[in-house]
């Protein structure tokens, strides 16, 4: 199979949180980019001769809506060759080399159980782009939560618009989790995400698990969701980093 690069143009830029940015990119090739909410996109960047020591990939982190525009939303590495290229060089009108969509990280065909959408940082992606694809086509679901973890309040990406689609959708659930803010004005959980889905799913009720995110987080997760007496069939990964 031949692969197609696009070239992308980055029609806005947004900082979503201190080091955290919003890139939305157009493929004036394409009437419609389409793909599944969950899918990525790689990025081919100038910052090495060898192509796969080139490439980066991100979650589409809006949904599809027929246009030929995508949003991805990347935090800066310290060190990362990819994101210093993209924060540093990078601006509207820039071009990107892409190509796309990639990757089995998608809703399951068959939605017969709870859905526990588990994310640590920019991981929120994939979960950002089904959660409103099956609110804005009005698709019956089961029940979602959908357990974000980060260190900061201020680290916390699309947290308005999470708690509008709570109040706003049928069967919709957020649990944002913070491990370090000591606000005593915050409204949600603290501590880590692991607390969170074994607290919600005490009763051992069938449930479909997404994981994204750092390492760390996917592996222990898989440790404790078996633990629960899940099977590793009912997990799905997209690792980050």
């Amino acid at each position: 199979m031949v692969e197609t690069w696009y070239n992308g143009i980055v029609t806005k830029i947004i900082n979503e949180t201190p080091n955290t940015r919003r890139f939305w990119i157009q493929v004036p090739e394409l009437q419609a980019f389409d793909f599944k909410p969950g899918q990525f996109v790689t990025l081919d960047l100038p910052i090495h001769e060898k192509k796969n020591k080139r490439w980066r990939s991100y979650s589409i982190a809006s949904h599809p809506n027929g246009n030929n525009e995508i949003e991805l939303v990347i935090v800066l590495l310290e060190g990362g060759a990819g994101t210093t290229y993209l924060f540093n060089e990078i601006t509207e009108g820039s071009t990107l080399i892409l190509r796309g969509p990639l990757g089995l990280f998608t809703l399951p065909p068959e939605m017969d159980r709870d859905l526990f959408l588990i994310c640590t940082g920019t991981g929120i992606a994939p979960y950002r782009s089904m959660v409103k694809f099956l609110h804005e086509n009005n698709i019956a679901h089961p029940p979602i939560h959908l357990v974000f973890g980060t260190r900061y309040e201020h680290d916390l990406l699309y947290a308005e618009e999470m708690r509008t689609l709570q109040n706003g959708m049928h069967n919709f659930t957020y649990h944002p989790t913070l491990s370090r803010d000591t606000n005593p004005n915050w409204w949600g959980h603290r501590g880590y995400v692991h607390d969170v889905y074994e607290q919600l799913l005490s009763d051992k009720r069938p449930a479909h698990f997404f994981l994204c995110g750092w390492k760390n987080m996917i592996d222990e997760a898989k440790q404790r969701i078996i633990a629960m007496g899940y099977d590793r069939k009912d997990i799905h990964l997209e690792l980050y980093g």
